[in-house]
């Protein structure tokens, strides 16, 4: 892994990583795209503006999506086809319920390629346990004035595969950041 591939990101600990810019966390999400398989599933928790989309952008790029990745909030769900596998983004931000989950069809995408499900912490318990919690803080208090404030990504693996994806993506932030 080339120096640039991780300009920009910081390993700080195991599955937590400072995030200099929104271009850093494309970067990011590259690395992590490179490390997913199908069936893959990623719960991104953060506020408004945090970078949740961001990384997916570089998710998607890394998979081989060339459409443009844009956060489906009114559209509940995207679906794009990358090179080998499909990718399927979904943001649960408008929905209020379990059951309102239920109707949304992701059930039935789940396993099929990779899934980023924004906003999807309210509903940790009905996607089950194989999956990998991705938090992004912005750390506004570190922030120069009139820029963007760097992020906190912080990985939570809820399974043996979420764990080695945390592992592969420490390497590779860890490996290209001492290059």
């Amino acid at each position: 892994m080339s120096e640039t591939a991780a300009e920009g990101i910081r390993l700080l600990d195991e599955g937590t990583y400072m995030v200099a810019s929104p271009d850093a966390m494309r970067r990011l999400g590259e690395l992590a795209g490179s490390v997913l398989r199908s069936g893959d599933v990623l719960v991104l928790t953060g506020d408004l503006g945090a970078g949740k989309t961001q990384l997916a952008k570089g998710i998607a790029r890394s998979l081989g999506v060339t459409e443009d990745v844009t956060s489906p909030t009114f559209t509940i769900m995207s679906a794009y086809q990358g090179t080998d596998m499909p990718l399927c983004h979904v943001d649960l931000y408008r929905l209020a319920s379990v059951d309102e989950l239920e109707d949304t069809g992701i059930f039935d995408m789940l396993g099929e390629g990779v899934c980023l499900i924004e906003w999807g912490e309210r509903f940790a318990r009905a996607l089950g346990e194989e999956r990998l919690d991705v938090f992004i803080e912005r750390m506004d208090e570190l922030a120069e004035p009139g820029c963007e404030p760097p992020r906190l990504v912080r990985l939570v693996p809820c399974d043996v595969r979420s764990s080695d994806i945390v592992a592969d993506l420490d390497g590779l932030v860890g490996g290209a950041s001492h290059a």
